[in-house]
């Protein structure tokens, strides 16, 4: 069946959810339908069109908790880019470096991981970057932000309904 476009109050698109979940937040009063497909849903006593984009009725409060320590969160902070040379990659083909490596005492944390790209990996080894001849970009710290919501979603898959809430914390691929 169908997926659902699910936006916060302020408009700004959350996640992607399944149409029986909307319709679970639409009957509990949590959301508000925006925009509909042309498919309906039919029970024993009632006919409802199947939400296409659903709106949230209360703010999200996000806890103000640190940030998770994960590779995604590296990644995300990082910019997919290796913090050696630059070069922006996918997830799939950048690796994270250890700036002081364990060998010598580094630790696996915010403020010793970097994201890296396989040949600055091999080429600083087991050194730290002064004794490697290398530099990072940037210095490594822990984020204060909470990363920011990504939604991939392929252009030509994109419901029409969904356009116009689409915008730039919504990355299209083609």
């Amino acid at each position: 069946m169908e997926q659902v476009l699910l936006l916060n109050i302020t408009y700004e698109p959350l996640k992607i959810i399944d149409w029986k979940k909307a319709l679970n937040l639409l009957f509990l009063g949590k959301v508000e339908v925006l925009e509909e497909y042309d498919k309906e849903i039919h029970s024993v006593s009632f006919t409802i069109k199947l939400p296409a984009v659903v709106r949230l009725l209360k703010m999200i409060k996000w806890r103000k908790k640190p940030v998770k320590f994960s590779r995604q969160n590296i990644y995300i902070r990082d910019n997919y880019s290796c913090q050696y040379c630059g070069r922006k990659l996918s997830p799939e083909e950048l690796t994270y470096d250890h700036v002081i490596p364990k060998s010598k005492g580094g630790k696996t944390e915010w403020e010793n991981i970097v994201t890296c790209c396989p040949e600055c990996n091999r080429k600083k080894g087991g050194r730290t970057p002064t004794e490697a001849g290398m530099k990072l970009l940037k210095k490594p710290t822990r984020p204060k932000w909470l990363p920011a919501i990504r939604i991939k979603i392929g252009y030509k898959n994109i419901p029409q309904s969904w356009r116009d809430y689409l915008y730039w914390n919504v990355e299209l691929l083609e």
